[in-house]
């Protein structure tokens, strides 16, 4: 069915909502990676067997991450007439209980998250009532999901759709108002008013460096050539970010709306997504999407009916780091190896193919659809004065509630760690957090979206690693990079006093090591010596020196490298020496870990007075490192149960991997 108009789209939108809202019961799993890595694929089985053993009425659907990752499988019940209920940690065995529960119209609340009393469709705004007599609670014991502490401060723009729809049934998407702006755009816009309204909206680009998206469209737009290019960036590979991967699995068409409308504003005639290989279902997704789009005449030639055409090509990456950045990028994309080249030369006039190209990640154009169809005057009032609308994060780490949260620009750190991912671990104390990605920093752009590095507004060096005295600073671009940081694509860690700064160091910069295409001498050469003398201060080799070292190369590395990657790379050594400099002095004149992560410089032992000789420190050594032995002559050992002998390690066997150390339920291995 080809959409030629308004009415066609309200066909489809009425279809859409049949299937949103059926008349009988419908199971909704969350099958996104993070749901499939829980065993989703088992529930989901599980729910058809036994649904078509009891010959239940019911629909079994697969849906996008609705955030809690942390809480896989996630599966939301439908029942008409009734609140959704959302059930956690879901296993084949509750799956059965609940499908015979519902049989017997009475589920239980037992692993219930929440439920659902309203539902809104942010850009039809349409906004459906779920319950009997508008939305009362009939099963009062479990909360209403929007309220619970990991949901409450939360607004989704470009997160809108995943978990409501199946992102393989475009009708879904329609059903939320998906393509409707496309279809007012291209009947009743012109281009160079497309482009001057996301100038207006403040829309910043998501995927690091924040340049204005609109300037960039303008650029692109004037810029001469026989073909303009629309990117998608959705190479996605900062060690501990989700945020593009689940988007694409959860709503790929908010994406590939915002590309089209993107194309009609600069002039676009053919356009790409750069993916990397290792999403293979953000790519079956994506895949899918664009059989339907062209099934619904979305993409290909006279869209809506319009002399506008325009079509999209997936192309899958290698994985390979470096090719985020946008010269690499377009160099894979034209069949090359993936490395950067000068940025003196502007993508947005000599791009891909040395056409006019540009360049936006996935999380920049499924905010397009939400700015032009509520528009850009809507859009300004969220946020802050330099950055407009919401943020997509992915908060991992040793924090509480992990998963995939979408805020305000202008929440602070703290109400983010604290408030929705429920601050740290239980008997554990706030140490630092990481943002903008493995090499987090200050990258800004120029005014033609070229990369340049710059020195922070206050302080030495950039920062990509932030401390506890930073925690209520706001969560916005300006901010962060006055603070020396950078919002980057999106990743935040977490850390507490069980992480090792030079360690962590270490981790980030060896990453970056191995990442580096090598083109440049200063990122090639200076990030591998940088990781030879970080590796020694771990191993306990460290020397006098050693820090001012690492603070020259990083600087050699970071002002003399061709690209952002090498230009930031030396964040995270520079920022951990600034702000936990005690840490190195103790690797390196104390020869001690603070936090006891460095095995080298660490020893397990047992505390003789704990010990009650239980045992369970013995069974879990995998070198016999643990035995027996009679206590000593005085030595107090107050636990020590009757008949049994207390334990010791050996250090000339032990291989210090800890499981000793997490086996004890008496605090009585500890870390020296």
């Amino acid at each position: 069915m080809k959409l030629k108009g308004l009415a066609d789209l309200d066909e489809v939108k009425r279809e859409g909502l049949r299937l949103l809202y059926p008349d009988r019961v419908k199971i909704i799993v969350g099958t996104a990676t993070c749901g499939m890595a829980a065993g989703a694929g088992k529930v989901v089985e599980t729910f058809r067997r036994v649904i078509d053993e009891l010959k239940l009425e019911a629909i079994v659907e697969e849906t996008g991450c609705i955030g809690m990752c942390q809480k896989e499988p996630i599966v939301t019940v439908y029942r008409p007439g009734q609140t959704k209920l959302v059930y956690h940690s879901m296993t084949p065995k509750k799956a059965e209980e609940l499908a015979r529960q519902l049989a017997e119209g009475n589920p239980g609340t037992q692993n219930a998250l929440g439920q659902i009393f309203r539902e809104k469709a942010l850009l039809s705004g349409e906004e459906r009532v779920l319950g009997k007599n508008g939305g009362s609670a009939p099963l009062s014991e479990a909360p209403d999901l929007d309220e619970i502490p990991f949901y409450r401060k939360q607004l989704k723009i470009a997160l809108r759709n995943c978990g409501y729809i199946d992102p393989n049934d475009i009708r879904h998407s329609i059903a939320r108002g998906g393509y409707y702006t496309l279809y007012k755009v291209l009947t009743e816009w012109k281009p160079d008013a497309v482009v001057e309204e996301i100038t207006k909206s403040g829309l910043r680009g998501r995927g690091g460096g924040g340049f204005p998206t609109g300037r960039k469209w303008r650029s692109c737009r004037d810029a001469k050539g026989q073909h303009h290019y629309i990117i998608c960036n959705a190479d996605e590979g900062d060690p501990g970010a989700f945020m593009d991967r689940s988007l694409l699995e959860g709503d790929p068409h908010s994406m590939l709306e915002g590309m089209i409308i993107g194309a009609f504003g600069i002039g676009g005639d053919e356009g790409y997504i750069y993916v990397r290989n290792e999403y293979p279902q953000a790519i079956r997704k994506l895949t899918r999407a664009l059989e339907q789009c062209h099934e619904y005449g979305l993409l290909g030639d006279n869209i809506f009916g319009t002399e506008f055409s325009f079509d999209i090509t997936i192309n899958r990456g290698g994985g390979a780091f470096v090719c985020g950045e946008s010269t690499a990028l377009m160099a894979s994309l034209e069949g090359q190896v993936g490395e950067p080249r000068a940025k003196y030369i502007h993508t947005v006039e000599h791009g891909l193919r040395d056409q006019p190209s540009c360049l936006n990640n996935v999380e920049t154009w499924a905010n397009v659809p939400a700015v032009m169809g509520k528009g850009a005057d809507w859009f300004t009032s969220i946020g802050t004065g330099g950055s407009k609308g919401t943020k997509v994060f992915s908060l991992v780490g040793t924090i509480r509630t992990t998963g995939l949260i979408e805020v305000p620009m202008g929440i602070s750190i703290r109400e983010v760690l604290e408030d929705i991912g429920g601050g740290v671990r239980e008997g554990h104390r706030f140490k630092a957090v990481q943002t903008g990605g493995p090499s987090g920093g200050t990258i800004l752009v120029d005014e033609r979206g070229a990369t340049v590095r710059t020195e922070p507004a206050t302080g030495a060096y950039t920062v990509g690693i932030m401390p506890e005295s930073l925690l209520d600073l706001p969560i916005d671009f300006d901010s962060l990079t006055e603070a020396g940081s950078m919002m980057g694509s999106g990743g935040l860690i977490v850390m507490d006093e069980t992480s090792c700064m030079v360690d962590v160091a270490r981790y980030f910069l060896r990453f970056l090591a191995e990442e580096s295409c090598g083109k440049c001498l200063p990122c090639r050469e200076g990030l591998r010596q940088m990781v030879n003398i970080l590796d020694r201060i771990c191993e306990g080799k460290g020397e006098h020196g050693d820090i001012e070292l690492l603070e020259e190369l990083g600087n050699v590395v970071m002002d003399t490298s061709l690209c952002a990657l090498g230009g930031t790379a030396a964040n995270p050594p520079l920022s951990t020496i600034r702000y936990f400099r005690d840490e190195y002095e103790a690797h390196i004149y104390d020869k001690n870990c603070p936090a006891g992560v460095c095995k080298a410089l660490i020893a397990y032992g047992v505390n003789a007075e704990a010990c009650t000789g239980c045992g369970l420190c013995l069974k879990a050594c995998p070198t016999d490192a643990v035995f027996t032995r009679k206590p000593k002559a005085g030595e107090s050992t107050p636990k020590l149960r009757e008949g049994r002998d207390l334990h010791d390690i050996s250090q000339d066997k032990c291989i210090k991997c800890g499981a000793c150390f997490e086996a004890c339920t008496f605090d009585a291995v500890v870390k020296e």
